[in-house]
């Protein structure tokens, strides 16, 4: 209606395949050095539906490889936001647009880190912008519906893809290349967009996110190493002995299904955890509970509960910011 204000949503772009336009119609894979990355200013622009709904609200960042993503841009991001929402009022949504390869790791770091109930929705794509069937206009727009609807709030970070809504700590891709490729195992998505463009939510997360973190990130220029290592049979010590030279503060272990590491591991993570570097028990198996084991607990390894490894880095470079006792870092793990 007239004289009513549109709700703001901010628009901050990471590049990505969302943001990608190819060489041509059919590109849908080799694309790589040869396609060109657009702002956010453009993707709002080519998609009119967007100015029926919201006021964008384009917020400068930088265009990223989801694969070259680091930890100093994980503190930018996250000061981006934090300063968006400080200054743009009244703002009723963040929309990030970013590359799928890492999108699961960078929602859950703002997942513990940004402080504010305004919904924050990271989206992208798994094919570029202007090709056939390209599933990223749509889920662009879907995603600042998201940001908008009231259900969203109280959710934590968010990421939308194939219509469908997920909690960021539960959400991994799982599958390259096509459009249905990311899931929250065991658990399942959220909720989800409908084709009429409404919102629904079916049920909220429950370990502590977002206003309700004690990781706040203001005064924090640096984030420790934190390194992953993979079991398997035979899994020799070496690449364990060659992250604490190289100076790293914590090892996540990629066990076996219980999370336990390989026997020939356990002597080097024992070894560096006795030179005051945290060790991490996850599974490769993906989002097993790894359930505390009496023997590697009593020396002071860290249960990392159904968190698969990057996201379990992701916590544990938040937590040693805080702590090195592997008692308040178990803590961390039972209630993020």
């Amino acid at each position: 209606m007239s004289g009513h204000r549109l709700p703001r949503v901010a628009l901050i772009g990471t590049g990505g395949t969302l943001s990608t336009i190819s060489r041509h119609p059919l590109d849908l894979f080799d694309y790589g050095d040869e396609a060109r990355i657009v702002v956010p200013e453009v993707l709002a622009a080519e998609l009119p539906p967007l100015r029926d709904i919201a006021e964008i609200v384009l917020v400068p960042f930088r265009a990223i490889d989801s694969l070259d993503i680091t930890r100093d841009d994980w503190l930018a991001l996250d000061r981006t936001i934090r300063e968006t929402a400080d200054r743009t009022t009244p703002l009723d949504g963040i929309v990030v647009t970013h590359g799928t390869g890492t999108l699961e790791e960078t929602a859950y770091f703002l997942n513990l880190t940004v402080k504010t109930t305004v919904p924050v929705v990271l989206v992208g794509a798994f094919r570029p912008w202007n090709v056939i069937g390209s599933d990223g206009p749509l889920n662009l727009l879907n995603a600042v519906r998201v940001a908008l609807a009231p259900q969203s709030r109280g959710c934590g970070v968010l990421a939308l893809l194939q219509d469908e809504i997920h909690a960021a700590r539960d959400v991994s891709k799982e599958i390259g290349f096509r459009t249905h490729g990311f899931r929250s195992p065991e658990l399942g998505m959220l909720g989800m967009v409908g084709p009429d463009g409404a919102v629904s939510v079916y049920r909220q997360p429950t370990r502590l996110h977002t206003v309700e973190s004690e990781f706040n990130l203001k005064d924090i220029a640096a984030l420790p190493r934190v390194d992953i290592v993979y079991s398997y049979a035979e899994a020799g010590r070496e690449p364990i002995d060659a992250l604490v030279a190289a100076g790293v503060q914590g090892i996540v272990v990629a066990g076996f299904a219980t999370g336990r590491p390989a026997p020939t591991q356990e002597a080097a993570l024992e070894n560096a955890h006795r030179g005051n570097v945290r060790i991490f028990l996850a599974t490769r198996s993906g989002h097993s509970p790894v359930p505390g084991h009496t023997s590697l607990n009593r020396r002071g390894f860290v249960s990392a509960d159904n968190l698969n490894p990057q996201k379990a880095r992701i916590l544990a470079m938040l937590g040693l910011a805080v702590t090195n006792d592997p008692a308040r870092l178990q803590d961390f793990f039972d209630r993020y």
